[in-house]
């Protein structure tokens, strides 16, 4: 049986959770919490790090993998990446550049950019990495009996590990949150990633988990994939439903500036709300996709009314 640990993050979305296992002997821990020290302290103080053998991370973001350089220093544990983040922390510099060129051509001016240039290179979004991983989706040992699916979406990394009776699903399944699919750069392509293609193939995946127990990174237990499933597509046909208007505008700086009215200034923020509306653009330009995995997993006919009113304007 898995165990919570509940961990404090500065964050917006709140206490993060992390897990563990006990496997022959051995504990295995899934994700790690954010890079502070409260969080370390937490990981000393309630985890025999001492036994820690293997670290399952779901997605590299900074509440989810943020200790694993320094647990990589304080244990002999191995650590698991999914492919795509192993991809993006060798080439960092590179994906980052080709970031900056990408909200460029979304519209943002050079003063944005320096700013979130300073906040990307302070270390606030990007702790230490590891220097020694293996890749989650190549190397899990097949004793351990952790499977893994990939169900990009939110981020293009996140994975979830499927152990015994329970699914370890980080971001990809939370209750009452409309979690931003984030702009990124597929270095595979050098182009920008597709989250709304991935997440219309993730759902099915995830629809097919029904029968395990979800363990989620955020919020309380989720009782109903079904249910997080239907709140976060009847929260987004609404969105899309303002966004029509928008859809073959390519200046997404000037489209936040008119919902906003300039009243949006954080700039991490910005940089959220651009990832949203990229998102709601490729729906806009191929709400096919989303109606049939729906129907393949028997849940459009409970938004048909919403996405009628997306798939005709």
């Amino acid at each position: 049986m898995l165990t919570q640990h509940t961990i404090n993050t500065p964050y917006i979305v709140g206490p993060v959770h992390c897990y563990t296992l006990e496997r022959d002997g051995e504990l295995l821990l899934f994700d790690t919490g954010p890079y502070t020290m409260d969080a370390m302290g937490f990981m000393r103080n309630n985890i025999d790090l001492s036994r820690l053998r293997h670290i399952f991370i779901t997605h590299c973001h900074i509440d989810h993998y943020g200790l694993a350089h320094w647990l990589e220093k304080e244990t002999d544990a191995t650590i698991y990446l999914p492919y795509r983040d192993a991809l993006k922390m060798e080439h960092h510099h590179d994906r980052m550049e080709l970031m900056y060129d990408l909200l460029v051509s979304l519209g943002f001016g050079e003063s944005y950019l320096r700013e979130l240039r300073r906040i990307f290179e302070s270390g606030v979004l990007f702790p230490p990495f590891p220097k020694e991983y293996q890749i989650s989706e190549e190397s899990i040992p097949e004793e351990l009996g952790i499977e893994v699916i990939n169900c990009p979406g939110h981020s293009q990394s996140d994975v979830v590990y499927v152990v015994d009776d329970y699914v370890v699903t980080g971001d990809t399944l939370l209750r009452g949150i409309f979690q931003s699919p984030l702009l990124d750069i597929d270095l595979n392509t050098g182009k920008r990633f597709k989250n709304y293609d991935a997440y219309c193939k993730s759902i099915v995946k995830l629809a097919a988990l029904n029968d395990y127990t979800v363990l989620p990174g955020h919020r309380e237990s989720v009782s109903s994939i079904e249910d997080i499933l239907l709140f976060y597509i009847d929260k987004l046909l609404i969105r899309v439903e303002q966004m029509v208007p928008f859809r073959d505008q390519d200046n997404v700086s000037w489209i936040i500036e008119k919902f906003f009215n300039k009243s949006m200034t954080d700039v991490f923020h910005i940089y959220l709300k651009a990832s949203e509306i990229r998102f709601m653009q490729d729906l806009l330009a191929e709400p096919e996709q989303l109606k049939r995995s729906l129907e393949t997993i028997g849940l459009f006919d409970k938004v048909a009314d919403k996405y009628a009113r997306v798939a005709l304007k």
